[in-house]
């Protein structure tokens, strides 16, 4: 599995959001490609799920998995929230 953790540069938010996705991911057990970009390179890449603010969503719908978006970067609850909406993770 693929995910993108998507900011307007690719470089502080994304990787911030990367780190704490990696971090959700491994406490649940569930093995994922985590990787960082800036939106116009999310733009043409190929993923299974793409994480990104309000800000940038609407510059992603045309990709052809899913786009959540996360508000704040460090909270791991809105984190595992998204990616129990996503179908990554399961409730509980």
């Amino acid at each position: 599995m693929k995910i993108l953790t998507v900011c307007g540069l690719g470089m502080g938010s994304s990787l911030i959001l990367r780190m704490n996705v990696e971090t959700v991911l491994k406490k649940h057990g569930v093995e994922a490609n985590v990787e960082h970009m800036d939106v116009s390179a999310a733009a043409s890449a190929n993923a299974d799920l793409v994480i990104t603010n309000a800000e940038l969503v609407g510059n992603l719908q045309h990709l052809s998995c899913p786009v959540v978006v996360v508000n704040n970067y460090i909270d791991t609850n809105e984190i595992t929230q998204a990616l129990v909406n996503a179908g990554i993770l399961t409730q509980g």
